[in-house]
């Protein structure tokens, strides 16, 4: 059943089952997913939600079905009562008199207090109920239980889809790494992608609050250049908060994570290729002593062109050999 409609919600959708790599070797490729806990937790709250409708869809059909014997009984008992004469009016003699006094405000108020309707026992607002169907006409209630009966099926038809949706959403979350940079897929009504360069990050930070220090699950945060600062990415939750933060969100790995890019980010640095601001110094003058371009050996010259030649032929060989 799940996977139907998983295979139905991604084709629908139009979901790709998973995210291209980023820039990087091959063979650094590493793919880490949210935790187990992160679903069950998901699921949880999914969970709740059905379980209260479902009691409330119970509730309101033991009602209706009590309030519909109940005036059902009530409609025959009036309709087998004989007929009784109407009371006889008596007109009333006119005297004169003084004019009745004017009502005060204070008993003006009580008397609308006594005519509301206070809703204190179960019996108070059945007989409400039941005052309120017994001005409905007789078709009225066919039409409710037709009501009722398409709510109840389009309750059953969302379970599945909506359990679909929530384990989805735990499914279509991808945190790639490679010795380059990284990217993080999350979404399944709207998808989102965001890739970081290695040369742009700051900083790593690994944030866990109490509910996933109970489930043994963390948040790593990723800050590039331009976010802000490590206070700004505190406050996002995921991964679209912030074009500047990328947030591995619940995961079990975290410390394995966080170390892993900064080893990565090391190396990367270390090659020469970090940092963006550092732009290459520009070369010195030549000094006055220093031979011009005439003056240099012809020698010198001859060996460079035969390297040069050399390095040619055996880029040609290569080629022709990656070409085979």
């Amino acid at each position: 059943m799940y996977s139907a409609c998983r295979a139905f919600l991604l084709h629908w959708l139009k979901v790709p089952p998973e995210p291209h790599p980023p820039a990087g070797a091959p063979s650094s490729l590493r793919i880490f997913r949210a935790g187990k806990n992160y679903l069950n937790l998901r699921l949880l709250g999914w969970a709740g939600p059905q379980l209260i409708a479902f009691g409330g869809i119970i509730f309101w059909t033991v009602v209706l079905l009590d309030v519909e014997n109940t005036v059902r009984e009530q409609r025959s008992a009036r309709a087998h009562a004989p007929a009784t004469p109407p009371p006889a009016t008596v007109r009333p003699t006119l005297e004169a008199g003084p004019p009745p006094p004017a009502a005060s405000p204070d008993s003006t108020r009580r008397k609308a207090g006594k005519n509301r309707v206070r809703i204190n026992d179960w019996a108070t607002f059945k007989n409400l109920l039941v005052n309120v169907a017994l001005r409905l006409p007789a078709w009225s209630f066919p039409l409710i239980w037709l009501l009722k009966v398409g709510g109840i099926l389009l309750y059953l038809a969302q379970i599945p889809l909506t359990y679909a949706i929530r384990r989805l959403d735990f499914e279509m979350r991808w945190y790639v790494v490679t010795d380059r940079s990284l990217r993080i897929r999350t979404g399944v009504w709207q998808v989102q992608e965001l890739t970081m360069s290695f040369a742009n990050l700051q900083q790593v930070v690994v944030s866990q609050g109490p509910l996933q220090r109970l489930l043994g699950l963390a948040d790593v945060r990723v800050q590039s250049a331009g976010g802000g600062g490590g206070a700004s990415a505190g406050h996002a939750h995921d991964a679209g908060d912030s074009l500047h933060t990328a947030v591995f969100h619940s995961v079990e790995n975290a410390t394995e994570i966080r170390d892993l890019i900064l080893e990565r980010l090391r190396i990367f640095r270390a090659t020469g290729l970090g940092d963006p601001d550092e732009h290459p110094a520009a070369p010195a003058p030549l000094p006055s002593s220093s031979p011009s371009p005439a003056a240099i050996s012809p020698v010198s010259s001859a060996a460079t062109l035969a390297a040069a030649r050399e390095l040619l032929t055996e880029a040609r060989a290569l080629r022709r050999t990656l070409g085979q």
